[in-house]
């Protein structure tokens, strides 16, 4: 077996290849510095250059709703964001916890004081789904919307009947009679469900005041839709529940007309995240991508290197 020399094709393609990984390079040298420059240069009010980007943010809530603290945050931003002239808050979501939704309801009834903020449902909205579109200026649900669900729920399971037919006892160290009332090991008793559907009622009361500050409709009307069950779209705008039958689309129209929001304005997602960890995150994904391309160069220059055997 012998070796035969690189002929003057082979040294061509090589040359090609360097001349390409030196340019990849350069590009993702570029880009870092880029990224960085922005992120020390970024104005830290949140805004943009005066009048150029002015946008109108979307906050998709969907899922479960809980205590976001990120997400808090992300909605304080936009509330000093000059350029956001807008909230859209869209929600597609069965409910979650009572302090998340407390906790979303209470940002976006801060940001309601600085924005204009209107809430649109698809096919759910129900629970602390409702709750966090009672501090929109206006409300838009689709006809076949599930919203409503105004109530607290709190649920414990009881398997000591089942523990004791498999032999399992449970035994709990308690500093109180109530502090184990939800234990699977044994029945809740009258005192504790009397002691737990207080707390219930209170969260409850709670619920209420909030669907009649939001709506503004007497509590006691409030107290009569206020027993748990759902709701359609359709039925909701009957009940003052929401205002109109609609989604995006509606919900631009009566920025424009109501607000003075321009209907052309682009729509930008609101994120969690700070502007210079998504920067950040870009950058890294630039970078990891030009490593790749260069690994993937190299190897075929490797491979072109190598003189053909016989």
């Amino acid at each position: 077996m012998r070796r035969m020399p690189l002929d003057a094709d082979l040294l061509l393609d090589r040359r090609k290849l360097k001349r390409r990984l030196s340019l990849w390079r350069g590009a993702a040298v570029l880009a870092v510095l880029g990224l960085v420059a922005a992120v020390a240069f970024a104005p830290r009010d949140g805004g943009l250059l005066p009048g150029a980007r002015e946008h109108v943010a979307r906050l998709n809530v969907s899922g479960f709703i809980g205590d976001d603290r990120k997400l808090q945050e992300a909605l304080d931003r936009v509330g000093r964001d000059r350029n956001a002239r807008a909230v859209i808050v869209a929600i597609d979501s069965p409910g979650g916890s009572v302090a998340g939704g407390e906790a979303l309801h209470a940002a976006l009834r801060q940001l309601a004081e600085r924005k204009p903020v209107v809430a649109t449902m698809a096919g759910t909205a129900a629970s602390a789904g409702y709750m966090v579109a009672l501090p929109a200026a206006r409300v838009f649900a689709r006809e076949a919307t599930v919203t409503g669900s105004i109530g607290v729920l709190l649920q414990s399971v009881d398997a000591s009947q089942l523990l004791e037919r498999l032999g399992v006892r449970g035994q709990s160290l308690v500093s109180g009679r109530f502090k184990d009332e939800l234990s699977p090991f044994r029945p809740l008793s009258e005192e504790g469900r009397a002691e737990l559907m207080r707390v219930v009622r209170d969260l409850h009361e709670q619920f209420v005041a909030k669907v009649a500050a939001g709506r503004e409709m007497p509590p006691e009307r409030v107290r009569e839709l206020a027993d748990g069950r759902v709701f359609t779209g359709r039925e909701a705008l009957g009940l003052g529940l929401v205002d109109a039958i609609g989604g995006e689309p509606e919900a631009r129209a009566w920025l424009a007309e109501a607000r003075s929001v321009p209907a052309n304005l682009p729509v930008r997602d609101i994120e969690t995240r700070g502007f210079a960890e998504r920067n950040l995150r870009a950058a890294v994904g630039a970078v990891t991508d030009a490593l790749v391309t260069e690994w993937l160069l190299v190897d075929r220059v490797r491979a072109l290197w190598q003189p053909a055997a016989l």
